[in-house]
């Protein structure tokens, strides 16, 4: 294992930024390159834990001649937002400085304009250094993985169509419940890389094979243990063997068999009143139209003091908010449906 470090200079005197950058050398010119990212929301954490049991088995694929593809790993993506904190609390999502979403506002171009996103860095911010140089280190591979996790979730992936249903095989390896079918028509990171594979000609391929990008959700914030990380360690694993980038014959995958949903199928259930939450349906639950989802206390002792939040159709419920006191129009959950629930949604992403 090759490390090197990637320095950002930051935007006030004294301060800099580092990146530990993980490199494992593959023996094969054919096989597929990959480039692995966690917690660009430095606050989710899942796919760190990940990645530190995913290196124990690459080391030793390593020291035995099994790993065939180029694999790039930056197992903290985000040092900016880690160590940003407000009022004691890591707030890791928005920049503090740009009011942003670190996953946001990644530049779009072309494959063949890759070397441009290095070009007059001295002029950018830290911030958007940072996800320059992090996307032209994507681009130069064939395999994209951006692990993040939800917030209360299940697990799932957002992966563009452009790369389903040959994706499949990394929803099964990670056993996800559902995957969300996105459009590809937003700036974050994965759909950044996308929008780069997509044009790698004067044409936009609708499909690309043997190419990827994909934001994986590695369940909710507070799912951070050992037993989960090796086994979502293995599961990657197992998807990088059936891909070809390691050698391991025993690995097998079954068919992927869960809801693959379009983004106009995500019913994102808000609150129309603020007040204290008391959920009736947990992640994983399966719901009908009218099935109570939550009641809202928005005027406590009062008779008239609540109200009932209803599912609009039947579906899967995917996220859940963590926090029990809401805002008017704050999100309570997502549920994946089987049909479109909406018809007015912007391309682009679920949330902000």
């Amino acid at each position: 294992m090759n490390i090197s470090e990637l320095i950002i200079p930051g935007d006030t005197p004294g301060i800099e930024w580092r990146l530990p950058v993980l490199h494992f050398a593959g023996t094969s010119a054919t096989a597929p390159k990959v480039y692995i990212q966690a917690a660009l929301h430095a606050n989710e954490l899942p796919g760190t834990a990940l990645i530190h049991y995913l290196c124990e088995h690459l080391r030793e694929a390593e020291a035995e001649g099994a790993i065939l593809g180029d694999i790039t790993i930056v197992p903290q993506a985000n040092p900016i937002g880690a160590a940003q904190s407000h009022f004691g609390e890591m707030q890791g999502r928005f920049d503090l400085a740009s009011r942003t979403n670190f996953n946001r506002d990644f530049p779009l171009v072309t494959l063949a304009e890759r070397d441009s996103l290095l070009a007059d860095l001295d002029g950018q911010t830290a911030v958007n250094r940072l996800k320059r140089t992090l996307l032209h280190m994507a681009l130069g591979a064939e395999l994209v993985l951006d692990l993040h996790c939800d917030d209360e979730s299940i697990q799932y992936a957002y992966i563009d169509e452009a790369f389903w249903p040959e994706a499949s095989d990394l929803a099964s390896a990670l056993a996800m419940e559902a995957v969300f079918l996105s459009d590809g028509e937003s700036s974050a990171f994965e759909e950044a890389v996308g929008h780069a594979f997509k044009r790698q000609g004067k044409e936009t391929l609708a499909q690309v094979p043997g190419r990827l990008a994909v934001t994986v959700e590695l369940r909710g914030r507070r799912d951070v243990y050992p037993d989960m990380a090796k086994a979502d360690a293995h599961g990657l694993w197992r998807f990088l063997a059936a891909r070809g980038v390691v050698r391991d014959e025993a690995a097998r995958l079954a068919d992927f068999t869960g809801p693959a949903v379009p983004l106009d199928n995500i019913e994102m259930v808000r609150a129309v009143e603020p007040g204290t939450v008391l959920f009736h349906k947990d992640i994983g639950d399966t719901v009908e139209a009218g099935d109570l989802l939550a009641t809202l206390i928005t005027r406590p002792g009062f008779a008239d003091g609540s109200v009932d939040i209803r599912a609009s159709g039947a579906g899967l419920v995917a996220t859940r908010s963590s926090d029990r006191f809401v805002r008017r129009g704050g999100d309570l959950m997502k549920i994946a449906c089987g049909k479109p629930t909406r018809l007015d949604r912007k391309p682009g992403t679920l949330e902000d």
